[in-house]
């Protein structure tokens, strides 16, 4: 099976803390109304169409299964996707509220295949992550950190590109 490249939406694609009315370069906003989420006024996402060529080059080119891993879960296939220009992917389904975020659900999805991730909270329960780094000891992970105030940038793509790499040697 292909390592995975694991994708977040809020932060890495939808660059959610970018300066108010300071639409950062390259990206559309979208405007959705979730029901789901009984939002009275629609949800305003920034995305980069660019992101979704560039993340299907990147992951031809290195042998990665893209996937999403992101509490938009399946709808990450309906709607964000779609935006991007990236087909339906294989999705971490995280069910209720996890106590330590997203790291048992990923380590059920990932199993034993090496594994690259872009999130912008790997910070948010150190301890949490430590055990998870620690569980997978011995299983090529990357965990890169995208800042939301920018969002996904060519030097997150060739971190990973060069994880990958690394795979192969």
């Amino acid at each position: 099976m292909k390592p995975l490249l694991l994708l977040d939406i809020d932060g890495p694609l939808n660059p959610w803390a970018a300066k108010r009315g300071a639409k950062p370069h390259g990206y559309v906003e979208h405007s959705w109304k979730l029901s789901r989420w009984s939002r009275r006024k629609p949800l305003v996402m920034w995305l980069n169409p660019d992101h979704g060529r560039q993340l299907v080059e990147l992951a031809e080119r290195a042998g990665l299964q893209l996937a999403w891993a992101t509490t938009w879960e399946h709808q990450a296939n309906t709607m964000v996707g779609p935006a991007l220009g990236l087909p339906a992917l294989a999705v971490v389904e995280f069910g209720p509220p996890a106590e330590h975020w997203k790291y048992r659900a990923i380590s059920r999805f990932a199993g034993d295949r090496p594994l690259a991730w872009l999130d912008d909270d790997f910070d948010l329960y150190p301890g949490p992550r430590d055990a998870f780094l620690e569980r997978r000891r011995g299983k090529p992970t990357e965990l890169v950190r995208v800042d939301p105030h920018t969002g996904l940038t060519t030097d997150h793509l060739a971190a990973v590109e060069q994880w990958a790499t690394s795979l192969q040697t």
